[in-house]
């Protein structure tokens, strides 16, 4: 049995004809009988029906997360008597963006010893700024879905959009001659 893998209006990549396209239509395979369709065929509008095995779906890069975590590292530099005016005396916070429990962010001691709860409070931040991507991206496809939005919903979804292209936007590189050139 088969099942769709590909929806309508779905950018894929044709391998055959080398090509990206929109899926017109789904076009499932039926026999007599059978509850499901034997095979699904999609029409993208090149002449042909294609499988899904000749087809790719457009890969979207998303932020993983699903490990963004703080984690508490001992402080080698003080003993726990020397820094107890911390939250968590002892340690301080090390944001962890990877599946292992390495790779990521930290602060220096130094920094951290000056204000911790501030230091806490961005660690907490930059752990879900993921989640927070995702609340901003629902944000702006709303507002193109949906073109009659209460005013302050669509101020925010503006602010969201305009955040997001910020973020996804590349640095500008420095040339040779130090001037900036786009990435």
């Amino acid at each position: 049995m088969a099942k769709a893998i590909y929806h309508k209006h779905q950018r894929v990549f044709v391998r055959p004809v080398g090509t990206w396209a929109l899926v017109e239509q789904v076009k499932p395979q039926w026999v007599k009988d059978v509850e499901e369709p034997v095979r699904v065929f999609y029409d993208c509008g090149l002449g042909r029906d294609f499988t899904a095995d000749e087809l790719a779906a457009e890969q979207t890069e998303e932020l993983d997360a699903g490990h963004w975590r703080v984690l508490r590292a001992k402080n080698k530099w003080q003993s726990i008597e020397d820094c107890a005016h911390h939250p968590y005396p002892g340690t301080f916070p090390v944001i962890v963006t990877e599946t292992m429990d390495w790779g990521g962010w930290r602060v220096p001691a130094a920094e951290y010893d000056r204000d911790p709860s501030r230091i806490e409070a961005q660690a907490r931040l930059i752990a879900h700024a993921p989640h927070l991507m995702g609340v901003a991206e629902t944000l702006a496809r709303l507002a193109s879905e949906d073109g009659e939005l209460p005013p302050a919903l669509a101020e925010l979804s503006r602010r969201a959009g305009k955040i997001l292209k910020e973020v996804n936007t590349k640095p500008a590189s420095k040339d040779n001659d130090g001037s900036r050139r786009a990435a």
